[in-house]
């Protein structure tokens, strides 16, 4: 899998589908794939075998190291049930050491940065989301990976992602180390302050 991963960021560079041509998607379906050159990271989202009931999930990142996309490593996992997002739903897939940690090791380990990368999927009634300064338009699919490099320190800090209606309209927002996004939370409140209310009028 992981020789797979620089070939689809020079395809998503040069303007065309990250799913290469020459696997079947029935094979190998790649889902989604980011590249971000200012931070100089890209991350690969596929699925082995989609449509079987052995179907596997991949994640894989990569770096601009030394003139040339990395691997840093792919991880996999089983498919899980399909997500049905109400508006926004981010679940943090993995990360790793920059490759900067081996220029001037051992000091370089707590001073390299951290890269990750997300699955973020969208409810219907977004048309657009921010993901730091990065705009990313809502894919076919509602759903789509994205890289991002940070201090190592904060290794489980992420950009501030959020969901835009078609009008401009923030439908809501999930900060750095937030577990719920704005939308999810202020609906908990709401059935928590009718539960309330409701206990007392009883």
């Amino acid at each position: 899998m992981a020789r797979l991963l620089p070939g689809v960021v020079r395809r998503v560079l040069g303007g065309g589908e990250p799913q290469p041509w020459w696997v079947p998607r029935r094979v190998l379906t790649v889902v989604s794939a980011d590249v971000d050159t200012g931070a100089g990271v890209g991350a690969v989202w596929m699925v082995w075998r989609p449509q079987s009931a052995r179907a596997r999930e991949y994640g894989g990142i990569l770096e601009w190291y030394d003139g040339q996309w990395r691997s840093l490593g792919v991880g996999s996992s089983e498919v899980g049930d399909p997500v049905d997002a109400e508006v926004i739903e981010v679940r943090v897939s993995g990360g790793s050491l920059s490759l900067t940690s081996r220029s001037d090791p051992p000091r370089s380990f707590e001073t390299a940065p951290w890269i990750t990368c997300a699955h973020v999927y969208l409810g219907r009634d977004v048309d657009h989301v921010l993901v730091g300064d990065r705009r990313f338009e809502v894919p076919e699919g509602r759903r789509f990976v994205v890289a991002w490099k940070g201090p190592q320190i904060s290794r489980g800090g992420r950009p501030v992602i959020v969901a835009l209606g078609r009008d401009g309209t923030e439908l809501s927002r999930i900060g750095p180390l937030d577990s719920l996004d704005s939308h999810t939370w202020a609906r908990v409140r709401r059935e928590l302050g009718e539960g309330r209310g409701s206990g007392e009028s009883g």
